[in-house]
């Protein structure tokens, strides 16, 4: 277990720093759908219906800008864009399947 006495200073906050990372409505599940395999944005729509197109076009850009997440365009008609973890991103694997054996666990 690390030593939390650094979460006394906002500007060093190990746990703060990862929920500025991950937080938000949607950003765990737009990770989650993501560990297995790229995705196009359609799809993370259903795989995440309550979300809206604007919530979920924030999210990805956030995500995107973070390091977390490659926006790859294939150059073709209509265009194609998938998402996909960075290897930043996949350092957060752990996290996240600790977050549905939790899920499982207590549901």
């Amino acid at each position: 277990m690390l030593n939390n006495t650094a979460c006394g200073d906002p500007d060093h906050c190990p746990v703060e720093v990862t929920l500025s990372a991950i937080g938000g409505k949607w950003k765990a599940l737009i990770l989650y759908h993501t560990m297995s395999k790229s995705r196009r944005f359609n799809e993370l729509r259903r795989l995440i219906p309550r979300v809206t197109q604007r919530m979920l076009t924030q999210h990805l850009r956030e995500l995107e800008a973070d390091g977390i997440l490659r926006r790859d365009v294939h150059a073709q008609v209509p265009p194609h864009v998938e998402y996909s973890l960075t290897e930043k991103g996949k350092t957060l694997v752990p996290i996240l399947d600790a977050m549905a054996a939790w899920g499982y666990a207590n549901a």
